[in-house]
């Protein structure tokens, strides 16, 4: 949430943004000064960050300069081919410096499934490896929301995996410094989703999840007519949506959400009915004891990201960093971003899918 963890170094810069100048006239002409006024009155508002609104789906929010820099930074990496990938080591390589230009030097970095990355060094290493692994990856933006200091940049990946081309959702959450560089990340992406190929033995943890009730058999037509009104979650609901979560209460979950649609990892298509999303988190908890915290909040205009951090153990015996981001949109869409990876495999199976696809 807007000042919820902010850290000493992330400053949310106030702009003031001026559309038209008042000039005192040195005459008495009144027609040539109202004719003056109505121009500058007229002339419409600079758009804040105007060249990343070409870039994205939507953008919406508290857009700072600092947020601002922060997204054409975010922007240029996804754009940036590899061409050759980077050897060990290799900096230098002009697309892990693009990527290293979206943080600052002491950085943390966390990734689904694993512990905080710090500084350069090390998230440099990291970014080498992936883009060992799937030099092809390129991504473009979808809904982000500027709050501040906070940037929830929803994007679309697109990466070749063992011969297989992937497209899969991320959010990339982050806390910046007053010039635009990450000081804190977290992403939120499914890594089963991204890497099944390497790991056939592996189900799907949602697979047979469907909607059910009343209006399951009538599939798009049970939409006809409806309108679904926007959620607008609030500051205020952080609360007891929290606690909904820490006590699985699925119910108040899917009550809290609206009635729109749910796209989550591991579902085929959207699930419209109660029931039906009720399943699913019913699902996840029997695979999940969650333990989470409040972390971030960006609210835009119409779109609503709240991020919860903290452990999950799962039923393979495992306590491991965990986190979800819920999206709430402007038709009443509600959506999850999280990993699976670590509620179907242990962290040997993990590490034995790894080294397949680091062999290929």
């Amino acid at each position: 949430m807007r000042g919820t963890q902010m850290l000493g170094r992330a400053g949310a810069v106030t702009v003031a943004m001026v559309s038209g100048i008042a000039f005192g006239m040195a005459h008495t002409n009144t027609d040539a000064g109202a004719a003056l006024h109505a121009t500058a009155a007229a002339a419409p508002a600079p758009v804040a960050c105007a060249e990343v609104h070409d870039k994205v789906g939507t953008l919406e929010g508290t857009i700072t300069p600092n947020a601002c820099a922060f997204m054409k930074r975010q922007i240029t990496f996804g754009e940036t081919p590899t061409g050759t990938p980077p050897q060990p080591g290799e900096v230098q390589h002009p697309r892990v410096a693009a990527y290293l230009d979206i943080f600052d030097p002491e950085a943390t970095l966390w990734e689904a499934g694993g512990n905080p990355q710090r500084g350069h060094a090390v998230i440099g290493k990291s970014i080498v490896g992936s883009l060992g692994l799937a030099p092809d990856l390129r991504y473009r933006g979808t809904e982000v929301v500027a709050d501040g200091a906070v940037v929830m940049f929803g994007q679309w990946n697109e990466v070749t995996i063992k011969g297989h081309k992937v497209g899969y959702p991320q959010i990339a959450r982050n806390v910046l410094s007053d010039d635009g560089k990450t000081i804190q990340a977290r992403r939120y992406y499914d890594r089963y989703t991204v890497f099944r190929s390497a790991a056939p033995e592996l189900r799907n943890l949602f697979e047979g999840v469907a909607d059910t009730g009343p209006d399951a058999d009538m599939g798009p037509a049970a939409d006809a007519g409806r309108s679904p009104a926007p959620h607008p979650f609030r500051a205020g609901d952080i609360t007891a949506r929290l606690a909904a979560w820490n006590t699985e209460d699925v119910d108040a979950l899917v009550g809290g959400a609206g009635p729109g649609r749910l796209t989550a990892p591991g579902l085929a298509a959207p699930l419209r009915t109660a029931d039906g999303k009720a399943a699913y988190l019913r699902r996840l908890f029997d695979h999940a004891d969650v333990r989470l915290k409040p972390g971030q909040v960006a609210f835009g205009r119409t779109h609503t990201f709240v991020e919860w951090h903290g452990t999950i153990t799962s039923t393979k015996g495992a306590n491991v960093p965990f986190g979800i981001v819920e999206r709430f949109g402007p038709a009443g869409e509600w959506e999850l971003y999280f990993d699976t990876l670590p509620l179907i495999a242990n962290q040997a199976q993990i590490d034995a899918m790894f080294q397949r696809l680091a062999q290929s």
